[in-house]
């Protein structure tokens, strides 16, 4: 039995989603134990810190105050591509899709069950690498995702295929021959 394009992009999505979801879920909890609280650990020479940082704006700490703003954003970037979903055909797209679900997924869960409360929670960044921003794997998520799609566009793979079109049989076929 043949697996269809659509069949495997479809897998490709959720499971990208779903994997990259679960684990940026899974190291905030850890960070949340292991790292908040504590005194930054640097590791890898110095070149990677784990210090927690609550955001409740976006990339940058830009916007703190808009907690809501980003929260709504977020569940809108949900539902396009959970609407979006069903008609995506290609690998590269899928992934795409899927990483940018994951990381507005993860972050979006932190604005909804974290302090201060509901839907004005604060995300947990807690990776520095250098000395640039603080991120979380959401943040890595969403970046990759974007970039995958970035790809896709320049390669000019279309996000869905096109409806295969029914053959326009002329309705006289004489008339057919002599426009010929």
């Amino acid at each position: 039995m043949p697996t269809s394009g659509r069949g495997v992009a479809q897998r490709v999505l959720w499971i990208t989603a779903a994997a990259g979801l679960a684990l940026d879920q899974v190291t905030k909890a850890i960070a949340a134990v292991t790292v908040e609280g504590h005194p930054p650990s640097h590791v890898l020479g110095g070149h990677v810190t784990f210090t927690a940082y609550r955001n409740s704006g976006a990339a940058g700490s830009f916007a703190p105050r808009a907690t809501l703003v980003f929260t709504v954003l977020a569940i809108g970037v949900l539902a396009f591509i959970a609407r979006t979903a069903p008609s995506v055909r290609t690998p590269g797209w899928a992934a795409g899709l899927g990483l940018i679900f994951a990381g507005a997924g993860g972050n979006l869960a932190d604005r909804l069950f974290r302090t201060p409360g509901f839907g004005r929670g604060a995300v947990l960044d807690f990776i520095q690498v250098g000395h640039g921003g603080i991120f979380n794997l959401s943040d890595q998520c969403v970046m990759a995702g974007v970039l995958t799609v970035m790809v896709q566009l320049l390669r000019g793979v279309p996000l869905t295929s096109p409806a295969a079109s029914p053959a326009v049989e002329p309705a006289d076929p004489a008339a057919a021959g002599e426009a010929g």
